[in-house]
C-alpha cells in the first residue's frame, strides 16, 4: 500500500522536473532499446542481402498494426485511468485496467489469425516484390503469430506507466530488448537460420518481456489486479477506453499505411531503393519511440493534473516536456543528418544504390525531426486530457492528412526525390497545424 501511495504522490505533488525524469526517462529508456534492437534486427539481417532487408521492410508496418491493438486498449484506458486516479476512483480504475487487458487479447488473436490467412496479398499490397516476398513470408509468418505477446506487453506499458510505475515499464522493455540483441547473431549466423532468426529471436525477448510484467502481477506490486472477473464489458467503459484509443490506433494504422505508401512507390525503383527507405524508418523510428517513451511518462501527470483541476502544475509540464523534448529532436535529428552516409552503411555489404537514397533521406527527415518534439507534446496532451476530437486530429495530421496526398502527389512531379523528401514535407505542414491547435487549446485551459 505504501509503495502505491507513493506512486500516487509522484503523479500529484512530486515537482514537475523530477516527476516527469522518473516518469519519463524510464520508459524512454527502455523504448530507445526497444527501438534498438529494432535496428539491429536490420543490421545483421543486412548481411543476408538486401532482398532480405526488404522483407523486414514490408513486414515493418504490419507490426505496427498490431502494435496499435496494444495501444488502442492500452493508451485509451491509461489516459482514463490516470483522470481516475486523479478523482480518486480508483476501483472503477482497476475495472478499467482489466477490461483494457483482456480485450486487447482477444481482439489481438482474432486479428492475428486474419493475417496469417491473407499473409500473402497483404505482404504484396506492403509492397513485397517477386524476390522479397519469400524472405517477407519465412519472416512474417513468425512475427506475426509471436505478436500476442507483443499486444499484451504494449498495453501493459501503458496501463503500468499511467499509475506511476515506470521503472516496472523500462526493465520489461531493457530485458527483451537485450535478449534480443544476443539472440539475433545466435539464431541468423551460429544456428544458420537466416531471416527466421531473426524472427525466432524477436518472439523469444517478447516472451520474456511478458514474464517480466507477469511477474510485476502476481507480486502484488500494481495498483490494479488485472482479473477477468474484474472486466467490465459495459458501453460505458468500453466507450471511455475507446474513445482515447480510437484515435491512438488511427495513428498507428496512418504509420502502417505511410510506410506502405512509401514502399509502393519505392518498388517502382527497386529493392534498394525499397531497403534504403527502410532502414531511414527504423533509425528515425528509434529517435520517435524515445520521444513517445518520454509521452508516456508526460501523459499521466497531465491526465492526473487535469482530473484534481490543478492547472497550475498542467501548464508547468507542458512547458518542461516541450522544451525537453525539442531539445532532444534537435541533437538527435542533427546528428542522424551530418552522419547520415556513415549510418546507412552500416546497414548494407554494399549496395551503393542503397547508400546514396538512404542518405538522402535520412538528412532531409533528420533535420525535419527538429518539429517532432514540440508536435507529440501537444498531440499526446489532448488525449490525457480526454479530447479525443482533438487528439484524432492531430494523431492523423502529421502520418495522413498531410503525408498521404504529399507521397500520392509528390513522386508524380519530382520522381524519387518525391519519395525521399514527403516525410520532412509531411512534419512541416503538420508543425504548423499543431501551433494553430495549442493556441486554441491554451485559451480553453485559461
Amino acid at each position: 500500500m505504501e509503495e502505491q501511495n507513493k506512486k500516487i504522490e509522484l503523479l500529484g505533488n512530486v515537482p514537475i522536473p523530477k516527476a516527469l525524469l522518473a516518469m519519463g526517462l524510464p520508459t524512454m529508456i527502455g523504448m530507445m532499446i526497444n527501438a534498438l534492437y529494432n535496428l539491429v534486427d536490420a543490421y545483421f539481417v543486412g548481411g543476408l542481402g538486401t532482398s532480405q532487408v526488404g522483407a523486414i521492410t514490408v513486414t515493418f508496418p504490419l507490426g505496427q498494426v498490431i502494435v496499435g491493438l496494444g495501444l488502442l486498449f492500452g493508451n485509451g484506458a491509461a489516459s482514463c485511468i490516470s483522470r481516475l486516479l486523479g478523482r480518486g476512483e480508483n476501483a472503477t480504475a482497476d475495472r478499467t485496467a482489466s477490461t483494457a487487458l483482456y480485450s486487447s487479447l482477444i481482439v489481438g488473436a482474432v486479428v492475428i489469425i486474419l493475417n496469417m490467412i491473407f499473409l500473402t496479398p497483404i505482404l504484396k499490397l506492403l509492397g513485397a516484390t517477386d524476390s522479397i516476398l519469400p524472405h517477407a513470408l519465412t519472416y512474417a509468418g513468425i512475427y506475426i503469430i509471436s505478436s500476442i505477446f507483443n499486444i499484451f506487453n504494449v498495453t501493459m506499458n501503458n496501463i503500468v506507466t499511467s499509475e506511476g510505475a515506470a521503472k516496472t515499464t523500462m526493465c520489461a522493455l531493457l530485458t527483451g530488448a537485450v535478449l534480443n540483441i544476443i539472440l539475433d547473431p545466435v539464431f541468423i549466423y551460429v544456428l544458420n537460420l537466416g531471416i527466421a532468426g531473426a524472427a525466432v529471436a524477436t518472439a523469444i525477448s517478447q516472451a520474456v518481456s511478458t514474464l517480466v510484467y507477469l511477474g510485476y502481477v502476481r507480486r502484488k506490486k500494481s495498483v490494479f489486479s488485472f482479473r477477468f472477473k474484474r472486466c467490465c464489458f459495459s458501453r460505458q467503459t468500453l466507450s471511455e477506453i475507446l474513445k482515447i484509443g480510437i484515435p491512438t490506433l488511427v495513428f498507428q494504422l496512418l504509420t502502417s499505411l505511410s510506410i506502405a505508401l512509401v514502399n509502393l512507390r519505392a518498388r517502382e525503383y527497386g529493392d534498394s531503393v525499397i531497403a534504403g527507405m527502410g532502414i531511414v524508418t527504423r533509425i528515425i523510428s528509434m529517435g520517435s519511440l524515445m520521444v513517445f517513451g518520454f509521452m508516456k511518462g508526460f501523459q499521466p501527470i497531465a491526465g492526473y493534473s487535469y482530473g484534481a483541476k490543478n492547472y497550475k502544475r498542467l501548464h508547468e509540464a507542458v512547458k518542461t516536456s516541450i522544451i525537453w523534448s525539442t531539445v532532444f529532436c534537435a541533437v538527435f535529428g542533427l546528428i542522424m543528418a551530418s552522419f547520415s552516409t556513415t549510418v546507412i552503411s552500416w546497414f548494407t555489404k554494399g549496395d551503393t544504390e542503397m547508400i546514396t537514397v538512404g542518405q538522402k533521406a535520412l538528412r532531409a527527415n533528420g533535420l525535419s525531426f527538429l518539429l517532432f518534439g514540440f508536435y507529440t507534446v501537444y498531440s499526446s496532451l489532448f488525449l490525457a486530457l480526454g479530447k479525443a476530437k482533438g487528439g484524432f486530429i492531430l494523431g492523423a495530421c502529421r502520418q495522413g492528412i498531410c503525408f498521404v496526398p504529399i507521397i500520392l502527389i509528390l513522386p508524380m512531379i519530382w520522381g524519387i526525390s518525391g519519395v525521399l523528401y514527403a516525410q520532412p514535407a509531411a512534419d512541416l505542414i503538420a508543425a504548423i497545424v499543431t501551433i494553430l491547435m495549442a493556441v486554441h487549446l491554451h485559451k480553453e485551459l485559461n
